[in-house]
């Protein structure tokens, strides 16, 4: 049901999905969702993984999981997170994805639709200390196509990663150009 809808939803907006030959190292990593600059990223995001039948976790604040429509984040992926308290995230996320064979957690690194100056790194730090990839998940609103455009296990050299990751991100049109900044390290 979920990918016929995803479907849909591609079919009426005139979207695209463009996946990697292969989807493998995919399914137990964390994904980057970049760049993240409007609220319609989670519709096209979470209709493309829904095509592409990808098992995607996102957190989100535990106030929505737990209101009436509560279901209806869980079903989409959401896990609730108690922002309020000291928790540990890199650490907890990284326990998840110790955990499971396959979790796919899906992380904006901007940390917000505004434009910021760098983006934070838990990703990065949380794929290397669980020794899983980094998907890099992307929605180009330019050409209306949504995929994963390259995956990689992180390296003792953190700026040639983030450099790498900087390079295949200029590449996309967010929804807001002007809340999207290109140099994310």
């Amino acid at each position: 049901m979920k990918k016929a809808f995803g479907k849909f939803i591609f079919f009426i907006f005139g979207w695209k999905l463009k996946t990697l030959e292969d989807m493998s190292a995919v399914s137990h990593s964390v994904m980057v969702a970049a760049p993240h600059t409007s609220n319609w990223d989670f519709l096209f995001a979470i209709a493309g993984f829904w095509i592409m039948e990808l098992d995607v976790r996102y957190f989100i604040k535990d106030t929505y999981t737990r209101s009436p429509f509560g279901f209806f984040f869980k079903w989409t992926g959401a896990l609730g997170v108690n922002r309020d308290a000291r928790n540990n995230f890199v650490d907890y996320t990284i326990d998840l994805l110790k955990e499971k064979d396959q979790l796919i957690i899906l992380v904006p690194a901007e940390g917000t639709r505004k434009r910021v100056e760098k983006w934070k790194k838990g990703f990065y730090h949380i794929a290397k200390g669980a020794n899983v990839p980094i998907s890099m998940g992307y929605l180009d609103f330019g050409k209306k196509v949504a995929g994963i455009a390259d995956v990689f296990t992180p390296t003792e050299n953190e700026e040639a990663d983030f450099q790498r990751i900087q390079e295949v991100y200029k590449q996309f049109t967010p929804r807001h150009p002007e809340q999207y900044n290109e140099q994310i390290y």
